[in-house]
């Protein structure tokens, strides 16, 4: 298999004209954005002209910043030595940290303006720019001077922006040794990590054993990268005056304290129905009490079947269909244009995402495809986001940019829709084992995700004081492990090292990383209730919920659907859709 993406829509190398003409207009505008910030902050005549000229630079800058960053950025993830892409991203993160002076200028002017709501009433562009124009007012009580917020900016690229990259670049390069069938072999972690979905029990649990091993080649530095960008996170929230890390993740988030406390309290609520399906899952498997870690993924099922890649394809796009059209013609189109990545290969990181490409009107996808039914639902996750930035093609650069929770709504959904049109269209044995799958993946999004989050405010909290060791993240993330899975999962086989192999703990800009996921799939259970109430509007309302989402709090675009994401009853409604699975699975099993 040889399904590469295709980046030539945004340069053809790092040596095209094209590429080099366009970092030399990144320069100028950075350049203009900081004359006309140093002329139009000094005072506040004018405001309507003023606001109008820095929407359109600043729309401006994000197009093209994006289009020359991802450029990098998709490059490296799969390539990881590729020097070009390497040196290119520290020159643009370099040069865009020069902004750090002039965007605090703009957020400092604009939070002095008196009659911002008169102002913005005054301009179809400002209107069209309000909702960020008054985040920029809120996200002022939270910035400092501008050279303090230069010295941050130019600091992160030799601080947390170039731990994340070692921590790519040891992730992506480790080969695990691993023994099977009498051969010694040396295989990426993507792959050995793949493994926990074969068929065969003593392979599952071989490459659980080998990949624990393996983390001992590189948990001292994966240790040195996390202190490192945590402690860093810790230092920059104080200055700014964040109470925490989960603070500052919120308020980036547009989701407000009463929402997630709502959320987390149906979960913990609902931990013992998960923990009644994990334990049948052992019991199916022949395991007494609770399940072993590396058989979270085990098929129970006996199913044969690994989709080749073409199969993948029209699987998604025929259950997409089902759906609508507009949303199976997306998907179409990002296969047959070679937007995605699929195959594994050393070099290459780990896991899957998806980057919008709003400057070219289109997207990129990541994964490590191997031929399991999770690698299928995975493409499914990924192109939900491409569809989500697909419906945003009509808004600005500024506009577009939504938040984390929300994104994941997009993507869930569209694994639902896939999951669900497989179970009604496959065999009986094939639709337990979908079910299960299902089941066993909102177990990861619920339960694991739980985990993690209980994991990383954990670190945060003892971070505050000193360095971790290996042994304390490790001792941590056991802690969280049987704080969520309770009696679900085998004490004596849990997974010490998920802090190394999970990227988003490796970023300063987005921690907390995880509630998201489990907001996405709960709040697109809800939706997705709805669309079978009414199948054939829904498709239109979705798409336009999804076209406001860079534009408002996550409480105002839920309303847009009826739902209410303070109140504990939605959150419980959409718990109990997963509960009537599990209560079906342990029926059938």
């Amino acid at each position: 298999m040889e399904h590469r993406w295709s980046l030539s829509e945004l340069y053809t190398s790092f040596e095209a004209n094209e590429f080099k003409n366009d970092l030399k207009k990144y320069d100028e505008l950075i350049k203009n954005i900081d004359e006309m910030a140093e002329k139009s902050t000094i005072d506040t005549n004018n405001a309507v002209k003023k606001l109008e000229e820095y929407i359109t630079i600043t729309n401006e800058f994000s197009d093209l910043y994006l289009r020359l960053f991802a450029f990098c950025e998709l490059t490296l993830s799969v390539e990881t030595k590729n020097s070009d892409a390497l040196k290119y991203s520290e020159i643009i993160n370099k040069k865009v940290a020069e902004l750090a002076k002039a965007s605090t200028k703009f957020k400092k002017w604009i939070g002095s303006l008196k009659n911002i709501e008169a102002i913005i009433s005054t301009s179809q562009i400002l209107k069209e720019h309000s909702f960020y124009l008054k985040e920029q007012v809120t996200q002022n009580k939270y910035a400092l001077n501008e050279e303090e917020e230069v010295i941050i900016s130019r600091m992160r690229n030799t601080g947390s922006n170039a731990w994340s990259k070692l921590q790519d670049l040891i992730t992506s390069n480790l080969l695990i040794d691993i023994d099977i069938n009498g051969e010694k072999e040396s295989l990426p972690l993507s792959v050995i990590r793949s493994m926990a979905f074969d068929e065969r029990k003593e392979i599952r649990k071989k490459a659980y054993e080998a990949e624990i091993a393996g983390y001992s080649k590189i948990e001292d530095i994966s240790a040195a990268t996390l202190n490192g960008i945590k402690g860093e996170v810790i230092t920059v929230d104080k200055l700014r005056g964040y109470g925490s890390a989960l603070e500052e993740s919120l308020i980036i988030s547009r989701l407000d304290k009463e929402s997630l406390e709502a959320m987390f309290k149906a979960i913990d609520k609902y931990l013992p129905v998960f923990r009644k399906y994990l334990k049948k899952k052992a019991e199916i498997l022949g395991y007494k009490g609770g399940l072993p870690f590396y058989e979270l993924f085990a098929p129970v099922a006996k199913i044969n079947k690994k989709y080749e890649y073409d199969e993948a394809k029209e699987f998604v796009i025929n259950n997409f269909n089902t759906f609508s059209k507009k949303l199976g013609d997306y998907a179409k189109n990002a296969f047959d244009k070679n937007w995605i990545d699929a195959e594994p290969r050393e070099g290459k990181v780990g896991g899957a995402f998806c980057e919008n490409l709003h400057v070219i009107g289109e997207s990129r996808i990541m994964s490590n495809f191997t031929g399991n039914f999770s690698d299928v639902v995975t493409l499914a996750h990924e192109l939900g986001h491409g569809y989500h930035g697909a419906c945003l093609l009509n808004e600005s650069a500024i506009n577009s940019d939504y938040p984390m929770p929300i994104a994941e709504t997009a993507s869930t959904f569209c694994e639902t829709i896939v999951k669900k049109a497989a179970i009604k269209s496959s065999p009986k044995e094939e639709a337990f084992a979908i079910l299960e799958t299902e089941i066993s993946d909102c177990t990861q999004v619920i339960v694991d995700i739980y985990s993690r989050f209980l994991f990383e405010k954990e670190v945060f909290n003892r971070r505050e004081t000193s360095s971790l060791s290996v042994e304390e993240f490790k001792e941590i993330m056991l802690d969280a492990q049987k704080k969520s899975y309770g009696d679900g999962l085998d004490s004596e086989y849990l997974h010490p090292y998920m802090w190394i192999c999970k990227s988003h703990y490796y970023s300063a800009e987005f921690n907390f990383y995880n509630y998201p996921y489990a907001f996405g799939l709960l709040f697109s259970k809800g939706l997705y209730a709805k669309y079978l109430e009414d199948t054939n509007n829904f498709a239109k309302e979705y798409d336009k919920l999804l076209s406001v989402t860079g534009k408002n709090n996550i409480a105002d675009i839920t309303k847009l659907m009826g739902i209410d994401i303070h109140s504990l009853d939605f959150w419980e409604s959409s718990l109990k859709v997963v509960e009537e699975d599990i209560n079906k699975f342990i029926e059938l099993a």
